[in-house]
């Protein structure tokens, strides 16, 4: 079996045969991109592309967030990125990815299209998520470091999957659409920093939809979009991983997904875990500190290293801004806290020159280890594990948390309403993401 042989059979993979801890896992996800997409929808990127909705116009099938409706497409585009616009969604560190933001956005437009169940959206996000993780892991990490951003190329192929899955599409069908998927997925981390990393997540988003829905118009593609003769990921990745299309389908790799409980990029998550883990630290003030050498998996360091950010959203991508913002005290799970003002902090520049990043091959995308030297002459050893499990009652609670600090009460009333799909639809997700903030 190919690999696009693999993730066709994914696609269309019974409801049955889904296991209950990932599709646990995938309702988690649409609580926290429901409530990162509301919290989103005021940002400038978010703006701007309701913007571009309005000037395309069209039938209004599907629920833009913070306002209106739109075709499924424009609907997918503008709530990706508007999703994305914070960095405060989930990732999955095999293939360092966002996969909420570019999945459910064309998961739900298209559900909305075809007056789904809520249920039907959750398990096309959770297919499509699968999708994304198998193609991003071929794709390998020559993928990433060379520049690409799987949020948008890996997960276009997911929100293909997700939208075919919930068009109904033969097997045939989902060939074409992966096909034309591999000529339209792309997304740079280029863009990181900038609102075009957003952008990235809603294209994905946007292409899944597009794609899906010219292949059930009968549009064709090659045989092969994604292994096949420059094909997707041999034209994409200077050295792609071999394809493991094992099965059986008893676990997803999805179960391993990581959710964010701070407000900047995942990468930094690890340190700042390990700074709040060392008591020692605990009411000490910037000026007690003499150094800070930490040590990351190498691959961080062309994405949340910048030195001296002039932005709030850079500072989400400084880890020598974000160690001194823990050790102060600021609320790194706080969107707010991210203001431009917060890159001219004089207290922050000064300590951002004691703190030493270097990249370590041994250690894995979530974990971090280093040394805090006080001007006493102490040193406080730092370790942290993102990779460690937390059980899903206790990460239920810490994600309604999270809504409610996103977006108050709203986030509380989410996880009332849509904790339990039991008779919900796709419609009344999308209701109550048109509500504005």
């Amino acid at each position: 079996m190919s690999l696009i042989d693999h993730v066709v059979a994914l696609a269309s993979l019974p409801a049955n045969r889904l296991p209950g801890r990932a599709m646990s896992m995938a309702r988690f996800s649409l609580l926290d991109w429901m409530a990162c997409g509301m919290a989103g929808a005021g940002e400038p990127v978010a703006e701007k592309l309701r913007q571009l909705v309005a000037l395309e116009g069209g039938q209004g099938a599907s629920s833009v967030i913070g306002n209106g409706a739109a075709p499924a497409r424009m609907a997918a585009l503008a709530n990706g990125a508007a999703s994305h616009a914070l960095d405060y969604d989930d990732t999955h560190f095999a293939h360092i990815g966002h996969l909420s933001v570019g999945i459910y956005p064309a998961a739900l437009a298209v559900a909305e299209e075809i007056d789904a169940p809520a249920g039907a959206v959750v398990e096309a996000f959770l297919v499509g998520a699968e999708a994304a993780i198998r193609i991003g892991m071929v794709l390998g990490r020559a993928h990433y470091n060379h520049g690409f951003h799987q949020t948008a190329t890996a997960g276009a192929f997911g929100a293909t999957v997700a939208a075919a899955r919930l068009y109904g599409l033969d097997e045939a069908q989902i060939h074409h659409a992966i096909g034309l998927c591999s000529t339209r997925a792309s997304g740079l981390k280029s863009q990181f920093g900038t609102m075009g990393k957003p952008y990235n997540a809603g294209v994905a988003a946007s292409n899944g939809v597009e794609c899906a829905k010219l292949a059930a118009l009968g549009m064709t593609s090659a045989d092969d979009g994604l292994s096949g003769l420059q094909g997707f990921i041999q034209t994409h990745s200077p050295a792609p991983e071999p394809e493991d299309v094992s099965g059986p389908w008893d676990r997803f790799l999805f179960e391993d997904n990581k959710y964010k409980l701070h407000a900047c990029c995942h990468g930094t998550h690890a340190m700042i875990e390990a700074l709040l883990d060392a008591g020692e630290l605990e009411g000490r003030a910037l000026d007690d500190i003499a150094a800070l050498s930490l040590q990351t998996n190498p691959r961080w360091l062309r994405v949340c290293d910048i030195k001296k950010p002039r932005t709030g959203l850079e500072v989400k991508f400084s880890y020598n801004w974000l160690a001194g913002m823990t050790i102060r005290g600021d609320r790194t799970g706080d969107e707010r806290v991210y203001k431009d003002t917060l890159a001219d902090d004089q207290a922050l520049s000064a300590f951002a020159d004691k703190v030493t990043v270097l990249g370590d091959d041994e250690l894995t995308d979530m974990q971090v280890r280093g040394t805090v030297s006080l001007q006493d002459g102490t040193v406080i050893q730092l370790y942290h594990d993102l990779d460690a499990p937390l059980a899903e009652e206790l990460l239920a609670g810490k994600l309604r948390a999270k809504a409610e600090a996103l977006i108050g009460e709203r986030g509380s009333a989410l996880w009332e309403m849509f904790f339990d799909l039991n008779g919900r639809t796709a419609r009344d997700v999308g209701r109550a993401l048109r509500k504005p903030a």
